[in-house]
């Protein structure tokens, strides 16, 4: 059995091989935790990011999109707190002369902790069978309980050092823990520092003097300084909302995991404006929402949490992750945020102008409170490929590459495959291409064995194959072959289109959504 290490690295390999992802500037070596999206990469995640959009603006007649520049007046991002407090803790390592996020140090070493617990429980279900009770185990187990007593104060005093950001407290722990760098495997670390994770440049030629302005590290300040403009041309009502999707920059120093955690990025963001002293309704409804939308794809709720943060931003009242369970742990792909009205109060106390909603039903001005769901594409996009891929063992000790990718957004919906070059097929073939690629992305795909092909479409994720053979010239029927269970049925060529748009329409998901 591959360990999720070795998978990982080969769905990475999968990825470049197939179309998918590519690393940044590739002939000249790359460039550090940036990629590109090859052509079947940039088709899932325009696939990703249109069910988001739509289950947004689409679905909600109280939420519209916007697309605000990346660019934004210096003053933004004063009033947002992201110059003073857009910090990571880093610490050095004097041997390898590596850096690393202190924070991420200490959450692997509790991560450690969990894998020990883990080790333990999974050995004992071994061992007692259906008999067996974890939580007592946990209570009487003297390894187990001493594991989970030193995770849960290593937890709580990484929880305090986060909140008050005491940088001595971090250095402290980490050295209590004998945390070691990786790569030198030695203890000699510096003191923690801060480090603001924003790109800067310069606006203006020199002649007229140049403004400082920084590359944006969030999209939802786009969304705030627009909350005027928005709310009187649409003729807005409190509560409603304001999504956006776009690139945002963030200079991190321990980038790593492939797609996870880039210095450029996009999201998908949506701000929702409530009544004070309705936000937590809203928050609730929110959080509810967006796990709902995550699990319809289908790809296995287990593989999602919610985990609630201990660091609450200063400005929040609440605050949660939806994780999603990578090869490499549960991980954050999106947030939930109560943050209250700081933002646009912020935004009028430096700009000086009032920002403020007037609400007919109480009579009265006031600062809108905001919940904010924020979603990375990128982590999105992530989150699918690895429960998408398998490595599937076949009868007579074949193995397939498959990616099982929800058909609602595979890149190729489907492959068009005359079974030989000869006899007219491939021209039929061409005529159902021309058909159907009005409707869905098609492929078509003449060359090598048919089996060949079928594993070719598979390693991208294409749903359905549609083979044209003989009988096809005289009974106007094709076989159409599943994926998933290799399944073959035949379909008359009047039938196919509707066979198709059955299973990939994005309809059926937002259904879904709006009846639950």
């Amino acid at each position: 059995m591959a360990t999720q290490d070795e998978i990982f690295k080969k769905l990475i390999a999968h990825c470049k091989e197939y179309g998918f992802v590519f690393p940044s500037s590739d002939i000249y070596d790359g460039l550090s935790a940036v990629y590109d999206y090859g052509q079947n990469g940039v088709e899932l995640k325009n696939n990703i990011k249109q069910y988001w959009w739509n289950s947004m603006t689409l679905l909600h007649e109280n939420i519209v999109g916007i697309d605000a520049a990346i660019f934004m007046h210096p003053t933004t991002w004063k009033a947002s707190g992201h110059v003073d407090a857009f910090n990571d803790p880093l610490i050095d390592n004097r041997d390898s002369k590596k850096r690393y996020r202190a924070d991420v140090l200490i959450e692997d070493q509790i991560a450690k902790y969990d894998e020990k617990i883990n080790k333990e429980v999974e050995k004992a279900r071994k061992r007692f069978g259906d008999s067996f009770d974890e939580e007592m185990f946990k209570q009487t187990n003297a390894r187990v309980k001493e594991h989970i007593e030193k995770r849960d104060a290593l937890h709580e005093r990484y929880s305090v050092a986060m909140n008050a950001m005491d940088l001595n407290e971090l250095k402290q722990i980490i050295l209590d823990e004998e945390i070691v760098c990786p790569i030198s495997g030695t203890r000699n670390w510096t003191d923690v520092r801060q480090f603001n994770l924003m790109f800067s440049t310069e606006m203006g030629s020199t002649a007229d003097g140049t403004m400082k302005v920084y590359l944006r590290p969030e999209t939802a300040q786009g969304i705030f300084v627009n909350f005027l403009n928005v709310q009187k041309t649409g003729r807005m009502k409190v509560p409603f909302g304001i999504a956006q999707i776009g690139k945002a920059f963030r200079n991190e120093i321990v980038a790593r995991q492939f797609i996870f955690r880039m210095r450029e990025f996009e999201q998908m963001e949506m701000q929702f404006f409530v009544r004070p002293g309705e936000e937590m309704k809203w928050f609730e409804h929110w959080k509810q929402f967006r796990l709902r939308w995550h699990k319809a794809l289908g790809l296995g709720d287990h593989k999602y949490r919610f985990h609630d943060h201990e660091k609450l931003a200063h400005y929040a009242n609440a605050a949660t992750d939806i994780e999603f369970e990578m090869p490499f742990g549960f991980k954050e792909v999106e947030g939930i945020h109560s943050r209250t009205n700081f933002d646009l109060s912020q935004h009028a106390k430096y700009s000086g102008k009032k920002i403020e909603y007037f609400d007919p039903e109480l009579n009265q001005s006031y600062t809108p409170y905001v919940i904010e769901t924020s979603i990375g594409v990128d982590r999105m996009f992530l989150s699918i490929m690895c429960a998408a891929y398998e490595e599937q063992q076949l009868e007579g000790g074949d193995v397939r590459t498959v990616l099982h990718l929800p058909a609602v957004l595979a890149p190729v919906k489907v492959a068009i495959l005359p079974l030989t070059k000869k006899d007219g097929l491939p021209e039929k073939a061409r005529e159902i291409m021309n058909e159907l690629k009005f409707k869905f992305k098609a492929q078509y795909d003449e060359k090598d064995a048919i089996g060949k092909r079928y594993r070719r479409q598979d390693a991208i994720g294409t749903p359905f194959c549609v083979t044209i053979d003989h009988d096809t010239l005289t009974d106007g029927t094709v076989t159409v072959r599943d994926r998933d269970t290799m399944q073959q049925e035949r379909i008359a060529i009047a039938e196919l289109s509707n066979y198709i748009d059955q299973r990939v329409n994005m309809q059926n998901l937002y259904r879904k959504l709006m009846a639950e």
